[in-house]
């Protein structure tokens, strides 16, 4: 992919389209500026996190690109891929306070999200005062998810639509902003809660967390067990990260990636107008919060790669973590062998 110039972004940015909350008030310089700006910083924090995380730059980059667009995150990967050290490693350099709750089967929601309790004032007898639970914090990493009951699982997932909390009548908002990485082990599902399909939706990307190649282990091996430090520094804080979250949102799209993302979604979806290998192997498709996760996800992986605007490639690049979360294959292509992320791979390649 190559960069778009200025002169290019000023004519595309006629044929745009653009959220009505999110029309440009800045000219057009200004803007150019503040997105090369943004994508030198971003770039700088992808380096740090590298230095830190052997051999995951994909999935760092995506894990920006949900934090970014504002989202939330779920990482699948066995353990010892470094994901509880990935969140460790962003809180510090996105300037973010950091949190970690290990889900377990007797979790109850008031650990997750905090209870009030009774207490005695001298002078002034007894009141209920909140006590906060880890959710009140920046940046939240849920680690094993599916392994806490359906019910603390929803006092989380509605926290992060909601960004409040209510208990005993009383609303409390959660600091901003407000992001949360949870993790799931595809291995061990014994004593576990798969998320309901409705609440993997909450989810922007779904982050693949592989094995690192063999160059990737070799330097870990040496970083890791040595007697010298790791650390990193804090690269922006949390003003400037929203700042930045809300000029990817002025980043125009144009026609021709709008119509990408909504001929990768739609053919995504069987019914009457999909395809024969559609309506054969997918039970139920993306509905439109998958549309609006690839419009920001675009916008943001344009931003960090230094680009004025976003491109089908990106569209292409982002299909999988998009939509693997939001499709269901049918019992006809499980016995069949057939993977969502094949299925996918096929869709995006129409596009090309």
């Amino acid at each position: 992919m190559t960069n778009i110039p200025a002169a290019e972004f000023v004519q595309d940015r006629t044929h745009s389209i653009v959220e009505p909350m999110t029309t440009l008030t800045h000219s057009d310089g200004d803007i150019v500026a503040r997105i090369e700006a943004a994508g030198e910083r971003m770039a700088r924090v992808h380096r740090a996190a590298a230095s830190v995380i052997f051999g995951q730059d994909v999935v760092i980059e995506q894990t920006l690109i949900t934090i970014l667009a504002g989202g939330h995150g779920l990482l699948i990967g066995v353990p010892g891929l470094a994901k509880t050290l990935l969140v460790e490693t962003l809180g510090k350099v996105l300037g973010l306070e950091s949190k970690r709750i290990q889900f377990t089967p007797d979790l109850m929601p008031s650990d997750i999200i905090g209870s009030e309790v009774l207490e005695e004032i001298p002078g002034k007898g007894r009141s209920f005062r909140f006590v906060a639970g880890p959710i009140f914090t920046q940046l939240l990493m849920a680690d094993e998810i599916n392994r806490a009951s359906p019910k603390t699982q929803s006092a989380l997932l509605q926290a992060m639509q909601e960004h409040h909390v209510t208990v005993a009548g009383q609303r409390y908002d959660i600091p901003t902003p407000f992001h949360v990485l949870a993790t799931q082990n595809p291995l061990e599902q014994e004593g576990t809660y798969p998320l309901p399909e409705a609440q993997l939706d909450r989810f922007l990307l779904q982050i693949d967390v592989s094995y690192p190649d063999l160059a990737a282990e070799r330097r870990m091996l040496f970083a890791t067990t040595g007697t010298e430090e790791r650390r990193v520094e804090s690269i922006v804080n949390a003003q400037e990260l929203m700042a930045m979250q809300r000029l990817v949102r002025q980043i125009p799209v144009p026609d021709k990636v709008v119509d990408a993302i909504l001929r990768l979604v739609r053919s995504a979806r069987p019914g009457p107008e999909a395809s024969e290998e559609t309506n054969r192997f997918i039970a139920w498709g993306p509905g439109p919060r998958a549309s609006q996760a690839l419009m920001l996800a675009v916008r943001a992986r344009a931003l960090i790669q230094g680009r004025l605007a976003p491109s089908v490639d990106d569209v292409i690049a982002l299909a999988e973590p998009v939509l693997k979360h939001r499709m269901a294959l049918t019992f006809l292509a499980r016995t069949e062998g057939q993977e969502i992320s094949g299925l996918i791979s096929r869709l995006a390649s129409a596009l090309e």
